[in-house]
């Protein structure tokens, strides 16, 4: 389909398009790479007045460490979130999460910044932003904000930003001795998104003694979530396949499922089991330094 009419205007810095925002308010959509918006615009599912398109503007495509935390501009595209050797080395679980992203052409395009604010409840990154703790800055004419990643995501295709808002930023934590995480992914034949994605964050002993553990899921329900269930019944208890499964089975608890063409609820439902378990084992093998599956009956194995 063709997109209604609409104004597109390509500022050149942060300011001008702030202050274009300040002008047309909910009249207006922010562009950047284009990957969200522009499907929604050509279905007619969005039809916004002004298009304030901010793919032009220097000095938001960085990734660099700031003490503990590292700073990645929001327009750093999902090529360079995989392919970025500081986030391997010290963010594995994002460059792991982009690398499962569409396609070449989406991730040369898509933004970082872009996936997280559209708030797709079958997009990756929302699940790793979750488990990473992250936090969101975001940018209005009368100064920032951050925003918690678990205050971040309100609802289907809505998130805290405000009008005349922009997010500029992400920050993620700097990865913790004996931390371990994995993002594993049900894949939609046509588009790629997730049926089902599970971002596990877990540090552990040598011996499998679980300290922490954070997983976040999408493609289950109407928005990212962490499955607090699952990891209250992990936390502080010493890792084993059956206790795995056990905790790995409430992945959906409270949640309402979606169904569509792809899965019915029922069938995501048990997915979100199963992604969820995928991911805890992979996680915790590398937090416990092991490449192989360990001992039946102490730590977990592998799925296959």
């Amino acid at each position: 389909m063709i997109p209604a009419e609409f104004e597109y205007q390509a500022p050149k810095t942060l300011d001008e398009a702030l202050r274009a925002l300040g002008r047309h308010g909910d009249e207006a959509k922010i562009l950047a790479g284009g990957h969200s918006l522009l499907p929604m615009m050509k279905l007619r599912l969005a039809s916004p007045r002004y298009v304030v398109d901010i793919g032009r503007i220097r000095g938001m495509d960085y990734i660099r460490e700031e003490r503990d935390k590292i700073a990645i501009g929001a327009l750093v595209t999902h090529a360079q979130v995989t392919t970025s050797e500081l986030l391997r080395a010290k963010c594995p679980l994002l460059p792991e999460t982009a690398s499962e992203i569409g396609d070449m052409q989406v991730r040369n395009r898509g933004t970082i910044g872009g996936s997280i604010a559209h708030a797709d409840p079958a997009a990756d990154y929302p699940a790793s932003i979750l488990a990473l703790d992250a936090e969101m800055v975001v940018q209005s004419s009368s100064g920032k904000r951050t925003i918690p990643a678990a205050d971040f995501f309100v609802d289907l295709l809505t998130t805290q930003i405000r009008p005349g808002e922009i997010l500029t930023e992400v920050r993620v934590p700097v990865k913790r001795a004996g931390e371990g995480t994995a993002y594993k992914k049900f894949h939609q034949p046509a588009s790629g998104f997730a049926i089902v994605g599970a971002a596990a964050r877990v540090i552990a002993s040598k011996a499998g003694q679980i300290e922490d553990v954070a997983l976040g899921m999408t493609g289950v329900g109407s928005k990212a979530y962490r499955a607090t269930a699952v990891e209250k019944s992990l936390r502080g208890k010493t890792a084993s396949e059956s206790l795995i499964a056990e905790a790995c089975g409430k992945a959906a608890q409270g949640i309402d499922p979606l169904a569509d063409i792809f899965a019915s609820a029922e069938y995501r439902r048990e997915m979100a089991s199963v992604f969820a378990r995928r991911a805890i084992i992979s996680a915790l093998e590398k937090a416990m330094g092991r490449a192989s599956s360990p001992s039946k009956g102490a730590a977990p194995g592998k799925t296959k």
